[in-house]
């Protein structure tokens, strides 16, 4: 059949209704107007009937047909919902009201704030991401430790290290300065979610990898060409459960999980430094004010040969437990204890204040934080397991949230 036989002009009659048919698809509250018009043009205003019958009679130029009927749709005021069909005044149509009884992640949803930087939830949901409010999905970097560059002073520096393993003890020694930088990188992300806990309506488990590198920079010491003393490396796989147990005095109890560890100084002998550690964790909140967090973990053996550090868990420690406290908005102090579970009582503590520097551009605070920690206590670095040290740190950090 003819193409132009699908634009025959039809009679008037015909050509009216079927027109207002179409702008009840394609102008806002078209639809009202297609159930109100009969033959004639009621329910709107006789100005807007004769443009109706105007942009009808153009039924040779289809392209101008339409142009008339959008032009004649955006002139016509319509009636707002409820008022009486025989209306002389017309009024503009009024967005029905927001429903207050939504949730808040709905109103976050809509100004595209992320679920694990959404404030309505806690700091170990968001960290952890566990619920699907607080979820932001696979395979995208997050913050891990705090990302930080500091100047350090420390009670001593370890200018000739020593190793009960055989051959890993230093020969001579190198002039470092007690004062010097600290660098530390920290990220992860989440490789795969939902594995133990599909089907529930909100608490989702996860997979993590997560990798901290640790560098001591002897910046201030021109005269042996500012060299990296130390460096760690520690990359970790761990397995992370929600969990929702209320606790005594307002407590929850708010995840469980196991993980692997490996940390090493990339050095070769005499100053190489490795240990591989499986552990199990947990955590707790109180609010959004409180939260403490629980290691222990266990040295996977090595053997004689290939051990770098006999004992270090005598010295770094079997297990941790570090609790942090949300001040106001802008500050958090914590502290973190290592112990050796044993005899030896060797261990370490480290205390710190984080301020917020700055807002984001929602008007939040901002990811910046001024750092300020003192450390004392064995294990600071893997090159410095057994030889105790107390050290000040003032810098800047990233955080995640």
């Amino acid at each position: 059949m003819p193409l132009r036989n699908h634009f025959r002009p039809r009679p008037q009659g015909h050509i009216l209704p079927a027109a207002l048919a179409l702008l009840a698809t394609l102008a806002p509250g078209g639809a009202a107007l297609a159930q109100g018009n009969s033959a004639g043009t009621a329910g709107v205003s006789p100005s807007a009937g004769d443009a109706w019958r105007r942009c009808a009679a153009l039924s040779q130029d289809n392209q101008a047909r339409l142009a008339c009927f959008d032009q004649a749709a955006a002139e016509q005021t319509w009636k707002a919902p409820g008022a009486s069909a025989g209306t002389a005044t017309d009024t503009a149509a009024v967005p029905p009201p927001v429903d207050s009884t939504l949730p808040a992640t709905r109103v976050i949803d809509v100004s595209r704030v992320d679920g694990c930087r959404d404030a309505q939830y806690s700091d170990l949901s968001r960290f952890w991401e566990l619920e699907s409010g607080s979820d932001c999905g696979t395979f995208s970097f997050r913050g891990y430790r705090p990302i930080t560059v500091s100047v350090v002073g420390g009670s001593n520096v370890n200018r000739q290290p020593t190793s009960d393993a055989a051959d890993h003890s230093a020969t001579e020694s190198t002039p470092y300065r007690r004062v010097e930088n600290r660098i530390q990188l920290s990220v992860r992300t989440k490789v795969a979610q939902g594995l133990l806990t599909q089907g529930h309506p909100t608490l989702k488990d996860s997979v993590w990898f997560g990798y901290t590198q640790q560098s001591y920079w002897q910046l201030f010491t021109p005269e042996i060409s500012r060299p990296f003393r130390t460096t760690d490396h520690e990359p970790e796989v761990m397995y992370v459960y929600p969990t929702t147990a209320e606790l005594p005095f307002g407590w929850k109890w708010r995840y469980s999980g196991v993980g692997l560890v490996h940390q090493s100084n990339g050095q070769s002998k005499p100053l190489s430094r490795s240990w591989n550690r499986a552990y199990l964790m947990t955590g707790m909140e109180l609010g959004n004010s409180v939260r403490v967090n629980a290691r222990i973990w266990k040295r996977i053996p090595e053997g004689s040969g290939s051990d770098d550090n006999p004992g270090i868990s005598d010295y770094v420690g079997r297990g941790e437990l570090s609790a942090f406290w949300n001040i106001n908005k802008d500050n958090t102090v914590g502290a973190t204890l290592r112990h050796s579970l044993s005899s030896s009582e060797r261990g370490s503590v480290r205390v710190e204040w984080l301020q917020a520097v700055g807002s984001n551009l929602l008007g939040g605070k901002s990811n910046l934080r001024l750092h300020t920690a003192l450390f004392s206590g064995y294990g600071d670095s893997m090159i410095d397991y057994n030889k105790k040290r107390t050290v000040f740190s003032v810098g800047v950090s990233l955080v995640d949230f």
